[in-house]
């Protein structure tokens, strides 16, 4: 009888099933990123590439929807990533790519997982992502151009002081501040920032509660459980940024804070920027910016319940690097 060993052909089925069984479950852990043609400007861009399959962005959108369902489905993490067709073509035009390709719009889109806005699927519906999306990619754009005028801004003339980081740390106090002192509760921050070329707008959520009767907080701070507002995350990153912008360029702002509380109402608190700092507005004049169509400059009817206050100080008397 011969020495060799022959393997049953149950034996080879069960080594096929198991390497198959492994890379399936090595498939979920490589995550995988969705290119979203979310506008529908920028889907008929695209549909002068012969490659580009669709010519229905409804029906596009339902396909994509469907896609992510399915990758989901099997236990893969997916991001959800804006594809621009303007940015892909010069992608395709500094690599030597052929923009009329599928290979060339998956690198892109391999590009993208890293660089440009995304969110992760978590299985909302496609006409929800969309808008968020965008949402993501104007924050995204508002947080770089903000970025850009503060390492723009140069050194102080006196001092030597990087006036850009120097703004941001009052930025981050000054939000420290407005939000100790609008007191236990749900806010809603705005900020806006004109600039030459556009207009930043951030804005921020977060709250604070009451500190525990054991300790009392300090005069003029109340905030999360240990007194301190919550203002960890990427929102209060973009808010700062935007704020910093508004006072090392020493121009025009404003923000606007809206407190929902324990009461029966909402408060609204109303700044304006003024030479590099954050200047408090009286009740009467909050009153009237809440109270005025922005577009029209007709008087709209007060909401129901709202209490428009003045605005408390924040801001130091006399910053060092505020424009004249």
């Amino acid at each position: 009888m011969s020495g060799t060993h022959h393997r049953s052909t149950t034996d080879d089925t069960t080594d096929r099933t198991s390497r198959s069984t492994k890379r399936r479950m090595l498939r979920r852990e490589i995550p995988g990123t969705v290119g979203l043609i979310a506008d529908p400007v920028d889907f008929a861009a695209m549909r002068r590439y012969r490659s580009f399959a669709f010519d229905d962005h409804q029906d596009y959108l339902r396909h994509v929807d469907d896609l992510l369902r399915s990758l989901a489905a099997r236990g893969i993490h997916t991001t959800v990533a804006l594809f621009d067709p303007e940015e892909y073509a010069d992608f395709c035009a500094e690599q030597c790519l052929d923009p009329d390709s599928a290979a060339s719009r998956s690198r892109f889109t391999a590009e993208l997982a890293g660089t440009g806005p995304g969110l992760p699927y978590t299985g909302r519906p496609i006409d929800e992502i969309v808008p968020l999306l965008i949402d993501e990619a104007v924050r995204q754009a508002t947080w770089e151009s903000a970025t850009t005028l503060l390492a723009d801004l140069g050194t102080c003339a006196d001092c030597g002081e990087d006036i850009g980081r120097s703004s941001f740390e009052r930025a981050a106090d000054i939000l420290t501040r407005l939000v100790q002192g609008a007191g236990p509760g749900h806010h809603h921050l705005v900020c806006s920032i004109p600039t030459k070329d556009q207009q930043l707008v951030a804005v921020l959520h977060t709250e604070t509660t009451a500190q525990p009767p054991e300790r009392p907080p300090a005069a003029g701070a109340p905030g999360g459980p240990d007194g301190t507002p919550r203002l960890d995350g990427r929102e209060s990153l973009d808010f700062v940024t935007v704020l910093a912008a508004g006072l090392g360029l020493g121009g025009p702002g404003g923000l606007v804070l809206r407190t929902t509380g324990a009461g029966p109402g909402d408060r609204v608190h109303g700044w304006r920027l003024d030479r590099g700092r954050l200047v408090p507005l009286s009740a009467a004049a909050v009153f009237n910016a809440y109270c005025t169509d922005a577009d029209t400059g007709e008087p709209v009817a007060p909401e129901h319940g709202v209490d428009y206050c003045p605005g408390y100080e924040v801001d130091g008397p006399d910053p060092h690097h505020g424009t004249s």
